[in-house]
């Protein structure tokens, strides 16, 4: 492949570093919507777990576009649109916040049928009673990051739709995505050949290396759908969902948001003092930013366990996507949590240099 002198000399630093931090990195960025770097660097598979990035990719988008549609509001509850649920007082707003009190994981597959029964939908509903009674809220006056929280958001988008999940993403796909390979694998059985997975983590639950099979317990148990993990994509279609994020932030076209709903999602939702977060995206934190010391306070993206990340710059208009497997070498590798802001600095200073 042939690379400008910028895109050379990032992918040389990435190449140096990445030696027992992961087996290889993609990257894609945009300047202006114009893609201005495209690397693979060390062993590189066409589609990984996307894990974390499910959350904005295909919750928060269908959340932002029901209250665009007036479904709901910044007051409204989890109770009204899950009348059984154990608190009456949480917001959706909290959810999307992580300010819930929600512990940010718990091993429900222990208790889900995980065997047999390939209904997913019965699974769900095996879930939903769990959560209902099993979990306790932690007061705190910091936002703590929860896949539980965005579980529940799956039971309420379900509610509200009056469709299954599975139906909810496939409008979803339709409306934003509807020329990318993003999916679920249903009942945890790949879309496509083995061997195009970037494999991720030696399970020791499934007593495999998993290949196209989602590394979180908790969404295989869900039969590969979650609200939470999930979605397997290439870097050109994690780059299509950073793109729309773009056309919808910067008003450009139409995608069934208006800019107004899109920015109001993009803000600040809570204080310094309580997290980093707008309405379900991250935005870059005070210390250790993971999109690196560049990115201005009007940016947001969002993170995967499984070695993944975007990031949009509204004040630069860059747009920076990176995918890895780092959990292939155990998912307590912290030498990524290291590389990933590097590498967005990288990129960021090669985009100045262009400009």
């Amino acid at each position: 492949m042939r690379y400008t002198s910028f895109e050379k000399s990032v992918f040389e630093k990435i190449n140096n570093a990445i030696h027992d931090v992961t087996p290889g990195v993609q990257v894609q960025a945009y300047h202006t919507g114009r893609q201005i770097c495209d690397l693979s660097v060390g062993l590189t598979q066409p589609y990984y777990d996307l894990a974390s990035l499910t959350k904005i990719i295909f919750t928060q988008q269908a959340m932002m576009v029901a209250f665009d549609k007036g479904q709901w509001t910044f007051e409204s509850k989890v109770i009204d649109f899950v009348p059984d649920f154990f608190d009456p007082q949480m917001k959706l707003t909290s959810l999307l916040t992580h300010t819930s009190g929600f512990d940010w994981w718990k091993p429900f597959y222990l208790e889900l049928v995980l065997n047999g029964d390939q209904d997913w939908i019965n699974k769900r509903k095996q879930l939903f009673q769990l959560l209902n009674s099993s979990v306790n809220l932690k007061t705190s006056e910091k936002a703590m990051y929860s896949d539980l929280g965005f579980l529940t958001l799956g039971f309420v988008l379900e509610n509200m739709h009056q469709k299954n999940l599975l139906q909810i993403w496939q409008d979803i796909k339709e409306k934003f995505y509807p020329h990318s390979t993003l999916d679920f694998n249903v009942n945890n059985v790949r879309l496509f050949d083995e061997n195009l997975y970037a494999p991720t983590e030696y399970c020791q639950i499934r007593k495999r290396v998993l290949r196209g099979e989602v590394h979180d317990e908790n969404t295989w148990a869900l039969g590969g759908i979650s609200t939470h993990a999930g979605l397997f994509g290439s870097i050109d279609d994690v780059s299509s969902y950073g793109l729309t994020l773009r056309a919808q932030l910067q008003g450009i076209a139409n995608y069934s948001v208006r800019q107004k709903t899109a920015r109001s999602f993009a803000a600040r939702a809570v204080s310094v003092a309580v997290g980093d977060w707008a309405m379900g995206y991250m935005i870059p934190s005070m210390e250790n930013p993971s999109c690196g010391s560049s990115f201005s306070p009007l940016s947001i993206g969002h993170t995967g366990f499984t070695g993944t990340s975007t990031w949009y710059d509204m004040k630069t208009d860059l747009l920076i996507v990176i995918l890895s497997n780092r959990v292939n070498y155990g998912r307590d590798n912290k030498g990524y949590i290291k590389l990933r802001p590097l590498i967005h600095n990288w990129v960021y200073e090669g985009v100045r240099k262009l400009l």
